[in-house]
């Protein structure tokens, strides 16, 4: 799985659902505003039913509940990761990211432009707050 990397600030959700997809940002982002889903609306970064309602467009099914992150090696093989996690206005926001473990490899794809690595195995340095499972089918 590669990373897919966000077009705007805002767009973390719409780059890890391409990603889990195997699309573009692009495909992804037009799915996504078919939907009414835009990568400029704040409760993208606060409300997991937008990108669970994008992931079921592209067959993929997301646990309807956030579990607590407890260790790297409880995660199942691909989820979605809130990292980052806060509070503004007392409304929680975190930026999305997709955990991918493949064979004996594990990984996370973080789609921040920025990033001169966007295929991270530095696990210490991310701080998960909780995860959703992902699976296809």
């Amino acid at each position: 799985m590669k990373a897919v990397i966000q077009e705007e600030d805002s767009g973390c959700g719409i780059a890890a659902v391409a990603a889990l997809a195997g699309v573009s940002y692009g495909e992804a982002k037009r799915r996504a505003n078919a939907l009414g889903i835009y990568a400029q609306d704040p409760g993208l970064w606060s409300d997991t039913g937008y990108v669970c309602r994008l992931l079921e467009e592209y067959g993929l099914h997301a646990s309807p509940q956030e579990q607590p992150f407890q260790d790297w090696a409880a995660l199942p093989d691909r989820a979605l990761l809130a990292i980052k996690w806060h509070r503004e206005n007392g409304t929680p926001f975190w930026h999305w990211v997709v955990f991918v473990r493949d064979g004996g490899d594990a990984y996370v794809l973080d789609s921040k432009k920025a990033l001169k690595q966007h295929c991270r195995r530095d696990f210490c340095r991310i701080k998960p707050k909780w995860f959703i499972p992902v699976r296809s089918g």
